[in-house]
């Protein structure tokens, strides 16, 4: 695509979001629901086209290129497209973001500001290998009433071409624009250029991507990048839990950024615990790396400094003995991405000490990182999962994709009046109140 092409693309989404903003909380949901049913109605066509990249991508791992785990988060299935359609209805049943009125303020009598939420704007999106990813983006942009640009993998490309078609094709009732797919990397450093018209970008990937994105444009930027998480088993855990919390949050879904990478575990009971879990893991096909501490009571590979800042993404998991939650702590802030760390400890003071702590965007006592999740954090679904600070953190859904405006309802009043040597006072009390369009007019 030329680049001029792609301004077209970016600029018919800016004039969309203006249009989106102003539609209904019932014409963006109809959308929703429409887009659900047609991903039913097509799922032959979907897993069609999916099996094509599946078979590339199978192509490319026995070549080396890819691992399986990367070829797994390709695949989609009739259970994956019913699932998916089932996250669209989830978002639609979300309560509406917008038009929330946030705070009320009575500066003067008859002179009242409302806070309220409002859209982004325009949102320029890059993701991973997920077909998936595309969907949740999309239905969460139009639930928050944004028009959204989506740049996903090219080795999805089929699935992302034919699902794009079909949430489109079934939201026939919102502004035409509203969504658009880009394909080429060229594509990309198109968008990070239009400050002008793109509000906000949301890549999807590695540190080093996300750096990029930063480093090259002038757009504000929530990036989402990989997980290295942690489980941190405690002198005082119970073991069996520990044990659970440490296989589901590796072996459950290994290729996802909320698996844990690192095991760490208190020396008052490595030797305990340890033995049976590392079985264990070696019966779902884990690789283990342990340092030496670890090594002297499991039999497992030597682990590197450069482990404990990996992101494996596969049946891979490093594992560290400590001296305290002190060192846990210690570590996970030294190693760690800001993502999602958990403690597992009978102590309700060492978890709130872990949790205040740790600096991450998720913080779990006794429960697996894998719950790191927009829908499963009943947000509906998620954009991704933001490991910085502004404006949205973790798990990003419709509020994270919204921002605020202020209205302000008057009655002819003056600066001047509160100004000077005989300045009237400001009252300045905030209210429990809802923005209603004219309502002081009509109180009159």
């Amino acid at each position: 695509m030329s680049q001029k092409e792609t301004e077209a693309k970016v600029t018919e989404a800016q004039s969309a979001a203006l249009d989106l903003a102003n539609h209904s909380e019932a014409e963006r949901n109809d959308a929703l629901y429409a887009i659900a049913d047609a991903i039913e109605d097509r799922s032959e066509e979907i897993l069609e086209a999916n099996a094509s990249d599946v078979e590339e991508g199978e192509a490319l791992l026995e070549a080396g290129e890819y691992t399986q785990a990367f070829v797994d988060r390709l695949k989609l299935s009739e259970s994956k497209l019913e699932s998916i359609a089932e996250m669209v209805r989830s978002v639609a049943e979300q309560d509406d973001p917008l038009g929330r009125t946030l705070e009320a303020r009575r500066l003067d009598e008859d002179l009242e500001l409302y806070k309220l939420s409002v859209p982004i704007g325009v949102i320029g999106t890059v993701f991973e290998s997920r077909p998936d990813a595309l969907v949740q983006i999309a239905a969460l942009s139009l639930k928050s009433g944004n028009a959204v640009i989506l740049k996903g993998g090219s080795e999805a490309a089929h699935s992302n071409r034919i699902l794009y078609e079909v949430i489109v094709e079934a939201a026939a009732e919102v502004p035409d624009g509203w969504a658009q797919l880009i394909e080429a990397r060229e594509d990309v450093d198109t968008m990070l250029g239009m400050d002008d018209a793109i509000d906000l970008l949301m890549p999807r990937g590695s540190s080093a991507f996300v750096r990029y994105v930063q480093d090259n444009t002038s757009i504000p930027v929530l990036g989402h990048t990989e997980g290295v998480c942690h489980v941190y088993a405690d002198s005082e855990a119970d073991l069996e839990m520990a044990a659970d919390i440490a296989y589901d949050a590796k072996v459950q879904y290994p290729a996802v950024c909320n698996a844990v990478e690192t095991l760490l575990v208190d020396e008052a009971v490595a030797a305990d615990f340890l033995p049976d879990l590392v079985e264990r893991y070696r019966e779902a096909n884990v690789e283990l790396r342990g340092d030496e501490r670890t090594r002297e009571v499991v039999d497992v590979d030597a682990a590197t400094e450069e482990d404990w800042s990996t992101e494996y993404g596969d049946l891979i998991l490093s594992v560290k003995v400590v001296d305290s939650l002190d060192d846990a702590v210690e570590h996970i802030n030294t190693y760690g991405s800001k993502h999602t760390e958990s403690i597992v400890t009978e102590v309700p003071e060492r978890a709130a000490e872990f949790m205040q702590r740790i600096d991450a965007a998720s913080v779990f006592h006794n429960a697996s990182t894998r719950f790191s999740d927009g829908y499963r954090f009943g947000l509906g679904a998620e954009v991704g999962i933001s490991t910085g600070k502004t404006h949205a953190r973790g798990p990003v859904g419709l509020d994270g994709l919204t921002t605020y405006k202020y209205h302000l309802e008057g009655d002819g009043q003056l600066v001047a009046t509160y100004a000077g040597e005989n300045a009237k006072p400001y009252l300045h009390e905030d209210f429990d109140g809802e923005w209603i369009p004219g309502r002081l007019a009509d109180e009159e």
